[in-house]
């Protein structure tokens, strides 16, 4: 069941454009900006980054949501009109840095997307580990329309989603995937009803809260580090990442319960 985190609970509770809640071990972060449609204002991004980088130590996943009717319609316009070329650069390095610290974080992160997943919005889907989308969400990067460029990773994360032949057409033409669509692409990797979003997301986050935690680090730390290295490279990385994770006590545990018919075979859930 989840509980919001009181003031008193520390810097998490401060946070007020982000509703945080705790269910046990998983956390849920939820974007508080709904009459903006949740878009991005350098505040919200400095609290994202916040939270990242101040995650109690026993949260072991964290699901991101959107209040109101859109999970998040990118940057905050208002905010950009009169910046300099430098200060351009800083305000991007300070969106690579907040999504920094959510991709390769300690736990697992699962966004869960509704209605406008556009620009900045989709560049911050992308840099969660796994996507639960509803039937509402559709896809959008109009920088092109608006003369500006993706500054918040998108051009590394999108185009390793989606490929770069699409992400230059919707950046191109304007043009917008609908769910059914995101999920063929393979923006979303759930497709759920409206408004079954995050109680999908907070199932699927119980069951990996429940893996080792060594194993979960392992694969959101080493996976797409893997995939930026050569064949060769990449392997031997596997091989010390294998190693280090069947050394742990929790692992090993865990084979003896599979060797011993204590833990349950995989199937579908």
């Amino acid at each position: 069941m989840l509980e919001d985190v009181q003031a008193s609970s520390g810097v998490l509770g401060t946070l007020e454009l982000l509703r945080v809640q705790r269910d046990g071990v998983v956390l849920h972060a939820r974007l508080n900006r709904p009459q903006k449609r949740n878009s991005v204002s350098d505040a919200l991004l400095a609290q994202l980054h916040t939270l990242f980088l101040n995650l109690p130590g026993d949260v072991r996943a964290v699901v991101l949501s959107g209040e109101g009717e859109h999970f998040c319609a990118g940057l905050d316009l208002s905010e950009v009109s009169e910046r300099s070329v430098v200060e351009g650069i800083h305000h991007s390095r300070a969106w690579h840095a907040a999504f920094e610290a959510m991709q390769f974080g300690p736990v697992p992160v699962l966004a869960v997307l509704h209605g406008a997943v556009v620009g900045g919005g989709l560049e911050l889907a992308a840099a969660a580990h796994l996507r639960i989308a509803e039937r509402s969400a559709f896809y959008a990067l109009p920088e092109g329309q608006r003369g500006i460029f993706v500054g918040g990773g998108g051009s590394v994360r999108i185009s390793r989603l989606i490929g770069v032949a699409r992400m230059t057409d919707m950046m191109l033409t304007g043009r917008v995937f609908d769910a059914a669509e995101g999920q063929a692409l393979g923006v979303s990797n759930y497709l759920v009803d409206d408004g079954q979003g995050l109680a999908k997301a907070l199932e699927l986050a119980r069951r990996i809260a429940g893996n080792a935690p060594l194993s979960n680090y392992a694969i959101t730390q080493a996976l797409p580090r893997i995939a930026e290295l050569s064949p060769g490279e990449g392997l031997f990385v596997e091989a010390l990442m294998s190693s280090i994770a069947q050394g742990d006590d929790a692992a090993k545990q865990r084979v003896r319960d599979f060797l011993e018919k204590r833990a349950a075979k995989v199937g579908k859930a």
